[in-house]
């Protein structure tokens, strides 16, 4: 089986809400909130962006802070998307907030602030990304 991320997103029935399932046979649903016409039975695709960017800071911090044999007991991470609306210059913002937990000196603290610039999603939305779209045939 191929390591290369897989997702496929199904929609039938409910508007708007959605099944995905990944290569490796998790599932999970997205949904928009009933104020937008969905059935609010899960996160949005906002949320859903968010959660991934949330999860591999999270992921790249821990794994960091082992290696190095580092305190880090704990973290939280924050994502927020657009929070003060959009910018007028018509770019998106996400802001995140990271909450680290251990006794950590300063210099470990602003290291770890430096892993998570480098995390993967971090580098893949701060990058170039190219979208290749095509209709399978029917």
């Amino acid at each position: 089986m191929s390591n290369t991320p897989r997702v496929t997103a199904t929609s039938d029935g409910a508007p708007y809400a959605v099944t995905l399932e990944d290569s490796f046979g998790h599932r999970w649903v997205a949904d928009e909130p009933r104020e937008a016409g969905g059935g609010g039975r899960g996160p949005g695709p906002h949320a859903l962006l968010l959660s991934s960017l949330g999860a591999c800071t999270a992921v790249t911090l821990r794994m960091y802070a082992a290696r190095k044999a580092w305190p880090l007991t704990g973290l939280e991470v924050e994502v927020a998307f657009n929070p003060e609306g959009t910018p007028a210059d018509g770019a998106s913002e996400i802001r995140r907030r990271i909450t680290l937990r251990g006794a950590l000196t300063a210099g470990q603290r602003e290291r770890l602030l430096e892993v998570a610039n480098k995390c993967p999603l971090h580098r893949v939305l701060t990058g170039t990304v190219r979208i290749a779209t095509a209709l399978a045939p029917p």
